[in-house]
């Protein structure tokens, strides 16, 4: 019987069905994280389900709490996904979100929420760390960096769900609906295949070929499918040439490693500190904030509805172009623009304090800009690009080391936004954001080598090439020194 049935010989089609299933417990975090926006001003409210308003100390706890359970599970999750399987990650990340929704149903005392919350942060750590490998081992190379970018398309569209529904619906009918996705996610996910490069790994061939080969739509003895498993062993062999077991020990010592790590690290950080993480978070308050004393159409939730549109579209611009305009241009237009955007807005509020006052829809145009070049370039191309300059061995070391770095970040802005925001005023975060986006835009081009479309052999010789040039000039130093 041939695999490929109705869609054709190498169709494609099978490799985008599991991508968006990968994905749909992103789509859950990310209206974990939207979740916030709306209720946080409910549950500081007369009518919050706890039966007493909420202190900002509560709510920056409540925001706080996933960011630093996930420093931790950042590795869990990569230990699960190598010993395991991707497989029995991904439904174990569904389950942590169920669990979490049923917790915020079962009670509304403050440590039920701060608990909840903290539940979160296992599939935070999964979105980031387990479902980009699982995406990435799944694609093909042409469709690579757009199936790639379907983590944060996913996550962008939860967190507009929860704004949305956020605004139209009553608190518990917002967590059944929540509940529902994961739990049906968990049921249809178990007939999905497991990652081919796992299998190869794990020394199950005949199941990594038949996996291939439904993911190509191919028959098991195609030249294209034996050529792919090839590859695959090929790529793990290399791997297991290194001498050393304490991966990020090689990551820091071995040159090559060491400087995709960096790359890595530099990307990831430059995504958490931009300020798309507080601005999705704390939405509602900043419009809220900003709206004080002019007459605006919408309220905060509504205006905070047209931010996580603005996201979602770019998002789905990023999965449509990625392929086309390469990760290196994308990357630097989208950190240029968010810098230039992020200091546009802490201009506007410093200028509001000090009585002069510019146009009332300056906020919303400068943090819409932000969060779409976040969606559309930040984000998205830092993921693609993190799993693609880093072979199979060292791939859940990566992902894993980098997220808990931007874990901590995102803690810390987290517990510390709201207080540092009223105590010296939230143009200097702004202005923070801004400038770090800047240096992002002018990194991309000093150090970060084009992936677009290319295999992993290749990507290396880039990154050899700069590790040669920089060993000449260090020696032409030391030699003009002498």
């Amino acid at each position: 019987m041939k695999v490929y049935g109705v869609f054709g010989n190498g169709s494609k089609v099978n490799q985008v069905v599991i991508a968006v299933l990968i994905n749909l417990p992103v789509f859950v975090y990310g209206a974990s994280i939207g979740w916030l926006s709306p209720m946080s001003l409910l549950l500081q409210s007369d009518q919050s389900p706890s039966g007493v308003p909420l202190s900002d100390a509560v709510i920056s706890w409540i925001a706080a709490v996933p960011y630093l359970v996930c420093i931790f599970f950042d590795f869990i999750m990569a230990v699960i996904s190598d010993r395991l399987g991707r497989k029995v990650a991904l439904i174990f990340i569904s389950v942590a979100n169920a669990t979490s929704w049923i917790l915020l149903l079962v009670s509304t005392e403050t440590w039920a929420l701060i608990l909840a919350r903290a539940l979160i942060g296992i599939p935070m750590a999964g979105a980031m760390v387990t479902c980009p490998m699982y995406t990435k081992e799944i694609s093909d190379d042409s469709i690579r960096g757009s199936l790639g970018c379907l983590v944060i398309m996913f996550q962008t569209i939860g967190n507009l769900f929860l704004y949305v529904i956020g605004d139209m619906l009553s608190y518990r009918t917002i967590l059944w609906i929540c509940l529902a996705v994961p739990i049906a996610h968990v049921i249809v996910f178990v007939p999905m295949p497991e990652s081919p490069s796992y299998l190869v790994k794990k020394g199950k061939t005949k199941a990594a070929v038949a996996a291939l080969a439904w993911l190509k739509c191919k028959s098991e003895t195609d030249n294209e499918i034996l050529e792919e498993l090839d590859l695959i062993i090929k790529e793990q062999k290399n791997d297991e040439m290194t001498s050393s077991n304490f991966l990020l020990k090689t990551l820091v010592t071995d040159k090559l490693l060491s400087r995709a790590f960096t790359i890595a690290m530099a990307v990831t950080l430059a995504r958490e500190v931009c300020g798309a993480i507080p601005v999705l978070n704390f939405a509602g308050e900043i419009f809220s904030s900003a709206s004080e004393g002019s007459t605006v159409i919408f309220s905060p939730n509504q205006q905070a509805m047209v931010l996580g549109a603005v996201q979602v579209v770019g998002a789905v611009l990023a999965s449509s172009v990625v392929e086309k305009a390469g990760r290196k241009p994308l990357l630097f237009l989208t950190s240029l623009i968010s810098g230039l955007s992020m200091c546009a807005l802490a201009t506007w509020f410093l200028l509001r304090d000090y009585q002069i006052y510019a146009p009332t829809w300056i906020p919303l145009l400068t943090l819409c800009l932000c969060i779409f070049c976040d969606a559309s370039g930040l984000q998205p191309v830092s993921m693609v690009l993190t799993g693609e300059i880093v072979s199979y061995k060292y791939r859940s070391t990566v992902m894993a080391a980098t997220m808990s770095v931007s874990s901590v970040a995102d803690f810390l802005q987290m517990l510390a936004f709201k207080p540092l925001a009223n105590m010296i005023g939230i143009h200097v975060a702004f202005y923070f954001f801004g400038i770090i986006c800047i240096l992002m835009a002018v990194y991309v081009i000093i150090q970060i080598p084009e992936t677009k479309g290319r295999t992993l052999e290749d990507i290396h010789k880039d990154l050899s090439k700069g590790i040669v040039r920089v060993d000449k000039e260090a020696k032409k130093s030391v030699q003009t020194a002498l």
